[in-house]
Order: C-alpha cells, then structure tokens, then sequence
C-alpha cells in the first residue's frame, strides 16, 4: 500500500496512490509505503529516483548499521515501533529515508518510511496533523513528530500496565489465594513484563535515532529543541520501566509466596497425620508379634482394649496438636 501525504493550510492530508500517473500529481512531503509490491517500489524509483534496499526492514540488521548517511546525501534510519496488542505485543522495523543535499531529485524535502504493517503510531500522528493546523511544517517535523508520538504511545502503555499491576496486586493480598488464582496472576504478571520489555527496548531505540538527528545536523533550532524535549521526555519513561521492573518482581515473589504457603500447608497435614498416626502404628505392631505369651487377648476384653488403646493414642496427639495451633 502506497499512501503520501500532502500539505494545504498547515494540515496533512492523505492520499492512496494506485498508479504511476497518481504518483506525478501530487508533491508530499511523506511518502508512506506499507508492505509495498514491487510495483510499488517501481513507482519510487522511477518517479523519485530512490532506490529502496532489499534489507530496508531487516529484523537481523547489525545495530550499528541501523543509522547511517549515503555518498549522495541519504539519511537513512532503522527504528522500532510498538504495538501493544494484547494478545500479541511486537515491534515492527520501520526505516526512513531522507534526502537533504541533492536538490536536482525530487525526493528531496520528502520523508519515505517503509515498514510491514500498520503503527499505531503512524495512525495517531496522521489523527493529530489533520486536527491541529501548523503542527508539521516539513519533512523532518514528520520524523520528529512520528518518535515524539512514539514516546507518548509508550507513555499511555506504561499507564496500561501500572492498571494491569494494579489489578494483580490486589488478587495476590487478598485473603484466600489458591494456586489456580494464584497461577493466573503469575501468566498475568509474565506478560506485563514482557510488555515493559518492550517499551524500554523502544525508547532505547527511540532514543538513539533522536540522538542521530541531532548529531547528523539536519535540524533547525526549533526542530533541535523539540528533539530534546523528546529526550527529556524518554529518559522520564526510563524511570517509570524501572519501578514498573522492581513492582513486577515484588508481585512475583508475593504470588510464589502464597504457592509456596499453600503446599506447606499440604505437607503439615501429612506430617501431622504421619505423627499422629505413629502410635497406634506402634501399638498394633506390638501387638502382631504373635508373642506366645500374651494374657490379655485370652480375655474377651483384649482386642476392644487394643483397639481402644489405640483410637487413643492418635486422639491425644491430634488434641495437642489442637492446642498448640498447628491444624489450623
């Protein structure tokens, strides 16, 4: 899918292009091209002069290959969006592509992104640009905005997760925790971690390829201000990853806890029941030895006694135990 986006009275507009001749009417400053066809990638080469490479979303691409700058003045920038699906939390690759220097190409002035799938934050900057007149100017407003709108999409997912914690920490102190409840909380628990993993991956990415385009010199004083309150503003969310770390591991040890609790407490019973049941287990030993002189079971009274001895003997154990606490 191939959409550009235009502006006209400060505001972006969108426009799906099915052809060639639909491409050459319109001069966008983003072109957007989701899992893009070879037709497509066609269209950009020949009307742009823009070659996209074969590795441009590459999930095994070298870390320090992610940034880097062409002979003829290509920017080009590998980073990772979120998305926080709930079922499926991922990161989608998206890479950039700017041209600043060479003027005799139309692609000059105009921010090329490709990735596999929708973002959510592609949708939220698009949302936003169409509402609020004047909040993108150029190609590089796009990028800044897009990371911007990156780390308030990580932002509104931390609050997701403080509510999911939240929830989890008040089934763990309750006062009945079975191991069922108590194994729903841990598969809960587990995926609110994998998620904050995530998110500081995210901003970790985030943060590096803000810090490129500052380095790269391609922003203006106010693009460069704004790429430092983007900073500010993932360094806050460092914060928030940490403690969302330490709360995760506080809720793991408490549910593991309780598990731990809850077969102690089977195992006192079989301890109590093996203790109490050694008496009468000596007892009728004694008595099945088949001494040849045994006066009292040539009574009628000598096996109730036996019996008898031995109810008793368990009884008392069980009474004491009763006594000191340790049934309940």
């Amino acid at each position: 899918m191939l959409n550009i986006f235009t502006l006209a009275n400060g505001r972006l507009f969108q426009e799906e292009i099915e052809s060639l001749e639909e491409l050459s009417k319109f001069q966008p400053i983003w072109v957007d091209l989701e899992a893009p066809t070879l037709e497509e990638k066609r269209w950009i080469k020949q009307y742009y002069g823009l070659s996209i490479p074969e590795d441009a979303m590459d999930e095994d691409i070298e870390e320090s290959a992610r940034f880097y700058e062409e002979d003829n003045g290509e920017l080009h920038i590998r980073s990772d969006f979120l998305i926080a699906d709930e079922d499926e939390p991922r990161t989608v690759r998206v890479a950039f592509i700017l041209n600043q220097n060479n003027a005799s190409l139309r692609s000059r002035g105009v921010l090329f992104s490709i990735h596999d799938e929708d973002v959510p934050v592609f949708r939220l900057l698009r949302m936003r640009a169409r509402r609020a007149p004047g909040l993108i100017e150029d190609d590089k407003d796009v990028l800044l905005k897009l990371f911007d709108a990156d780390a308030e999409y990580s932002a509104d997912t931390l609050e997701g997760i403080y509510d999911q914690l939240e929830k989890a920490g008040k089934l763990v102190l309750s006062e009945d925790v079975t191991d069922v409840l108590a194994g729903e909380v841990l598969g809960a628990i587990a995926r609110q971690e994998d998620l904050n993993g995530r998110i500081r991956r995210n901003v970790m990415d985030t943060r590096r390829a803000v810090s490129f385009m500052m380095r790269s010199r391609m922003l203006n004083a106010d693009q460069f201000e704004e790429a430092r309150q983007i900073l500010r503003d993932i360094e806050s969310l460092d914060n928030h990853t940490a403690f969302l770390f330490d709360k995760i591991n506080f809720l793991m040890d408490a549910t593991v806890g309780f598990i731990n609790i809850n077969q102690n407490k089977i195992i006192k019973i079989f301890s109590v029941a093996s203790v109490a049941l050694l008496p009468p287990t000596l007892i009728a030993s004694i008595y099945g030895m088949n001494f040849q002189y045994m006066p009292e079971l040539d009574k009628t009274w000598g096996y109730p006694m036996a019996l008898c001895l031995m109810i008793a003997s368990a009884l008392v154990p069980m009474w004491y135990f009763r006594k000191r606490g340790w049934l309940k």
